[in-house]
């Protein structure tokens, strides 16, 4: 399995973003090229640039189309920082890294996916790969902004809302006000230790919700407040599960695609797991820019 590499170690990557406009972030595409391209045309409807554009990693993972998803990825030219599965096959690693607990169902069927996508990834693609930042930096109207894939102390860390000593511990160790967040698969947002965990969502799979929706979030900069909100994205989801059925390499999440619920829950605390099948709800949290932060 991957180590579970410090990510406090690697100093973020930089970058400018204009808070005049919206950013636009999202996780997960998953080989899910459909999901993709829905993304790109709600930015486009949004008037957002690839430069307002974030995406937390994993480009490639359950779905049948890695190569073609990679493409459309580059293409759009979005901020993009390595997930574990980035990590893995740039590396040429026998299996994801997802950090799933060894012989889980969630791991047996990783070793069928992830076969299929290192088998499908050309050299070219694990190049791009290996380039990728691990974590970005950046300032966004008045507060201080990290991107990480899992957790800050380990790309494959799961954080979710209810783990509420865990977020405080990752937040504690970002050093930012906010941290934006992926690889756990649900949208939420969450404050602890008076800092902020934003977690968009993906756009690869469902939330386990019973919806087959794909989720994205928004960041602006409005007045004394920064407003941070979850959004779903209905896609082509039919097509995307028939190529994944076949392909033949996944037919659980060909299932989870047309369900919305995921085929393992190994992952999941007790409160998401309780939720599983209950529709999720469009979200929004403001950030009183007024309120200092530690």
């Amino acid at each position: 399995m991957s180590t579970k590499d410090d990510t406090r170690r690697r100093p973020p990557t930089l970058i400018a973003v204009d808070a005049t406009a919206p950013v636009l972030v999202f996780g997960g595409p998953y080989s899910n090229v459909r999901a993709v391209e829905a993304m790109r045309r709600r930015a486009a409807t949004l008037g957002l640039t690839a430069a307002q554009t974030i995406c937390t990693g994993d480009v490639v993972a359950y779905c049948a189309e890695p190569e073609e998803t990679i493409a459309a990825i580059r293409d759009w030219g979005c901020h993009m920082i390595a997930g574990n599965c980035e990590e893995q096959l740039a590396s040429g690693a026998g299996d994801c890294g997802c950090g799933f607990a060894e012989d889980s169902a969630c791991e047996r069927a990783a070793r069928d996916w992830f076969a299929f996508a290192n088998g499908q990834v050309s050299q070219a693609s694990r190049n791009w790969m290996a380039a990728l930042p691990k974590t970005l930096r950046f300032d966004y109207g008045g507060r201080s902004v990290r991107v990480v894939h899992g957790g800050v102390t380990a790309i494959s860390r799961f954080v979710f809302a209810s783990d509420t000593a865990v977020l405080a511990e990752e937040l504690i160790e970002a050093d930012t006000d906010l941290v934006i967040a992926g690889h756990a698969g649900l949208p939420f947002i969450a404050e602890a230790a008076g800092r902020v965990w934003f977690n968009p969502g993906v756009l690869g799979m469902p939330a386990n919700d019973g919806t087959p929706d794909a989720w994205f979030g928004l960041m602006r900069a409005q007045n004394s407040g920064l407003v941070l909100s979850t959004h779903r994205l209905p896609y082509d989801h039919r097509r995307a599960a028939e190529a994944t059925r076949r392909a033949g390499h996944a037919d659980g999440y060909a299932n989870a695609l047309d369900t919305g619920l995921w085929p393992s829950l190994d992952v999941l605390p007790a409160a998401e797991r309780v939720a599983t099948g209950v529709p999720l709800a469009e979200m929004s949290w403001t950030m009183d820019l007024t309120k200092s932060q530690p």
